[in-house]
């Protein structure tokens, strides 16, 4: 495994995370405790040490069933998690950005985690009107002054949102999360231009397309009804599955895994810090821890 610096955190992350939204049964599947563990044990051996999860995946769920997991080993993970939704039922949230609404939140996931500090607590793709708000941050920053929380960071819900980004040093906010993959590269425009200028850690989620960077999937490919996938344009998801086709014909070497040169690509861009792909399996686990093969020295946040 290869490790890096999260932005101005002093955190020692590895280049692949493990995201955690699946937990949560919104991937067409529920976990078992027994299932989870086996994931995160794997991803331990590998020298993984980053965990995503979020309050709205599931009712805490995917919280739940990570601090189970990882409470007796909690010194080895940096978890990061975040706030602003209240899950009612799968794919059905409302916002919950008040900052006496937020800080409930952080009290239910630092139960459900099973700790008494969340590493990276992250603003959860909220719009504008709920990010301008100072008492929101003061808050928050009372937090991290009381232990709670090491270190904040945004997750930006639009891959164009240069105004979140470009507030994160004045709030405090020393990270940034991101859907970023081989076809959507809109970061590079002006967001990771910023969080370069800032010196604040890029959490790059998606990674995978959602799966179809992994070659598995061909235009006509269907989902499951309870797949956040199914959800999505048909005629869409075709046209990307097709462009994925051409990647893999014209920018993958042969012999290569499409995931891990999908992880690495990702990985090769200088703003970026961590991938945090999902997995359902150890298998899975194996297979983006992979991708560090195919990652070349020299990265600026190298540690």
């Amino acid at each position: 495994m290869k490790y890096r610096m999260l932005g101005k955190t002093g955190l020692k992350v590895s280049v692949v995370g493990i995201g955690t939204w699946q937990f949560g049964g919104e991937w067409g599947r529920t976990y078992e405790q027994h299932e989870v563990d086996a994931i995160l044990d794997r991803g331990k051996e590998l020298g993984i040490n980053l965990i995503d999860t979020a309050e709205c995946y599931g009712d805490h769920l995917s919280e739940s069933l990570i601090g189970e997991s990882i409470q007796s080993s909690r010194q080895d993970w940096i978890v990061a998690t975040k706030f602003g939704h209240h899950f009612h039922s799968n794919f059905d949230r409302t916002d919950v950005f008040d900052p006496k609404g937020v800080v409930k939140q952080l009290e239910q996931s630092l139960r459900a985690l099973k700790t008494d500090y969340i590493d990276l607590y992250q603003f959860h793709s909220g719009p504008d009107s709920s990010f301008d708000q100072d008492e929101l941050w003061d808050t928050l920053n009372k937090q991290v002054e009381a232990g709670k929380i090491r270190h904040l960071g945004i997750s930006i819900g639009s891959n164009e949102n240069i105004h979140q980004t470009s507030q994160s040093t004045k709030l405090h906010s020393e990270a940034i999360q991101v859907v970023y993959n081989r076809l959507d590269r809109k970061p590079e425009l002006e967001v990771f231009p910023s969080c370069i200028e800032q010196n604040i850690g890029v959490l790059a989620r998606v990674p995978l397309a959602s799966g179809l960077l992994s070659g598995k999937y061909k235009p006509g490919a269907k989902f499951a009804s309870n797949d956040v996938r199914s959800r999505r344009d048909a005629a869409q998801l075709d046209q990307m599955m097709m462009e994925v086709e051409v990647i893999g014909r014209e920018e993958v070497p042969a012999g290569t895994d499409m995931a891990a040169w999908a992880l690495a690509w990702c990985l090769k861009h200088p703003a970026v810090t961590s991938v945090i792909p999902g997995c359902k399996d150890p298998a899975q686990v194996e297979a983006n821890a992979a991708a560090v093969e195919l990652v070349e020295a020299g990265h600026p946040q190298e540690a």
